[in-house]
């Protein structure tokens, strides 16, 4: 029941948008029906047709909605007092692409485009919102709203983007599921390494976002490199939910159809459309997930896909994973030369992936003190309770 509400939402939404025009009090409807739906298909069944069944009482609560404005304002009727359309024949077309592009507009906030295509999109509750990122739902709700309110003001058409402005526009939506995925699979603060709930529903759009998208590479890429790292999640912890490091994990525990999917889609896309940053990061995921024990792993393929990547999409958390490749390929030393190179980037000097990269290579050079000093650092910058202990237990084993 939840899977099928959560796969009929954008949809609904997306066909009400079309209609009325009116996203805040079409997303508002969309949840009422959500809601109605809950409490009365459990007991009454399925209706013949759940979409239109859907359609049908959201867009009664929007007719309602918008005549109540109309008797307060005294305006001529709207379009909106069209009859509702019948359930026995709702229209066809699916405009879930076009709500993905409406969620993740350039007008709206970065932390607003997350909320409501999860809100919006994925059909998760404010709450279930608040829940997975561990703050109150008063602030996601705030987030829902400035992007509602952003959205009506700035006057955007509910419409594909020009062919001009696609690519773009279709950049931050990919970057706006990515950024939901990474926050599922390594949660930023907490007592959870992981965040299922976040990690399921940015795979499970990526797949919708491929479905519409079938030849695009790099919506390809992403949902590759989704699928090969949600692969790992059994293995990432241990029975007190405790951090395990990939050179630790037990690799039998990774789900084998998720690699064999991700890597399928993987070589898809490289061997038919321009390589992008995504299909090189799933590539790295492919070999990685390729090595039966991580002595196995091919270190010098993916410090070359590395150089690649750090190419076409410069970046300091690229540099930062580069450095670990450079030291298993050539030597702790290399990569600490590499590191230094960041010390002064402000958007990295304070992350505690940049000491706790660090610690881990001075541990390989022999040098002992220099590197407990890092993992206390490192401990001591993360909001990870789980990230937190695994780096204080480094730090501890250290001790003279």
């Amino acid at each position: 029941m939840e899977d099928l509400l959560r796969g009929l939402a954008p949809q609904v939404l997306g066909s009400l948008v079309r209609r009325y025009g009116r996203f805040d009090a079409c997303e508002d409807a969309v949840q009422e029906a959500l809601l109605a739906a809950a409490r009365s298909w459990p007991d009454k069944g399925l209706p013949e047709n759940p979409r239109a069944w859907l359609i049908t009482v959201a867009s009664r609560r929007v007719v309602d909605e918008l005549r109540s404005e109309h008797a307060r304002r005294q305006r001529e009727e709207t379009a909106a007092a069209q009859a509702p359309p019948d359930a026995e024949s709702p229209p066809e077309e699916d405009d879930t692409l076009t709500l993905l592009f409406l969620c993740a507009h350039p007008a709206l906030s970065p932390p607003s485009q997350v909320a409501l295509t999860l809100r919006a999109v994925g059909g998760l509750s404010t709450a279930e919102i608040a829940r997975a990122f561990l703050v109150p739902e008063a602030t996601i709700a705030q987030r829902i709203s400035r992007g509602k309110q952003s959205i009506k003001a700035s006057g955007i058409p509910f419409d594909l983007p020009a062919a001009a402005e696609r690519p773009e526009r279709l950049r931050v939506v990919l970057h706006v599921l990515y950024l939901i995925f990474n926050e599922g699979y390594t949660a930023s603060s907490g007592a959870e390494l992981q965040r299922g709930e976040l990690t399921s529903e940015a795979s499970r759009l990526a797949r919708e976002l491929h479905r519409l998208l079938p030849d695009d590479g790099e919506v390809g890429g992403l949902l590759a490199l989704m699928l090969l790292t949600e692969a790992r999640r059994p293995a990432r912890t241990g029975p007190d939910g405790s951090l395990v490091p990939l050179t630790e994990q037990d690799r039998s525990r990774w789900d084998q159809e998720l690699i064999a999917e991700g890597r399928g889609l993987v070589v898809d896309a490289l061997s038919r459309t321009a390589v992008g940053p995504y299909q090189l990061q799933a590539a790295i995921a492919a070999v990685h997930a390729d090595a039966a024990r991580a002595e196995d792993t091919d270190w010098p393929q993916i410090l070359a896909l590395y150089e690649l990547l750090e190419r076409i999409s410069p970046n300091p958390m690229v540099t930062l994973n580069r450095a670990v490749a450079v030291a298993m390929v050539h030597g702790p030393e290399a990569g600490l030369e590499l590191l230094r190179t960041l010390e002064g980037d402000e958007r990295v000097g304070d992350h505690h992936r940049l000491h706790a990269i660090r610690a881990h290579l001075l541990e390989l050079t022999g040098e002992r003190a220099a590197a407990r000093r890092s993992y206390q650092e490192a401990a001591r910058r993360t909001t990870s309770l789980p990230e937190q202990r695994y780096l204080e237990s480094c730090a501890a084993r250290l001790r003279p």
